[in-house]
């Protein structure tokens, strides 16, 4: 049986990455996560702390952006499927592109999302083969496309 990849990327202010591994391996689903640094600080620091201090932030965020990019770009390009997901309290831009990447890989995309953001996110679920809202939801459509078990989510 095959495994997925998986990379999980959005927003890092709530659990749902935890939700979402949890249900897999609960269900027993044939698929392994990746993802971006979740740790904010790191994140953002991570180009001054490596390769040196900038007297600017746009070039601090830039030498980041970059050291950032070397994970994020290898990992989608190497994942069966690109899980983005949109929080509601900050816009993250980085999910976008993240979404925009997959797509223009033609990586399969399923895009998590309050329904509050349909309209805004709009474009991105256009490029999505699946929207959901809950981590379940995300659970049962890995579950159906890597082993065909149909096993609807509970209302």
């Amino acid at each position: 049986m095959q495994v997925w990849t998986i990379y999980l990327s959005g927003e890092i202010h709530t659990d749902w990455r935890e939700q979402v591994i949890a249900g897999c391996e609960a269900a027993n689903l044939p698929v392994e996560f990746t993802g971006p640094v979740t740790n904010h600080a790191f994140s953002d620091d991570c180009g001054v702390a490596i390769l040196g201090a900038e007297d600017k932030p746009f070039w601090k965020d830039h030498k980041g952006a970059k050291l950032n990019a070397i994970r994020t770009r290898t990992l989608i390009e190497n994942a069966d499927i690109v899980i983005v997901r949109f929080g509601s309290e900050y816009k993250q831009w980085n999910a976008a592109f993240d979404a925009g990447y997959a797509a223009a890989l033609q990586t399969p995309l399923i895009v998590m999302h309050a329904s509050e953001h349909t309209h805004p996110l709009k474009e991105v679920d256009a490029a999505a083969l699946a929207v959901a809202e809950t981590a379940e939801e995300i659970v049962a459509v890995l579950r159906y496309v890597t082993t065909a078990d149909l096993k609807p989510v509970s209302s």
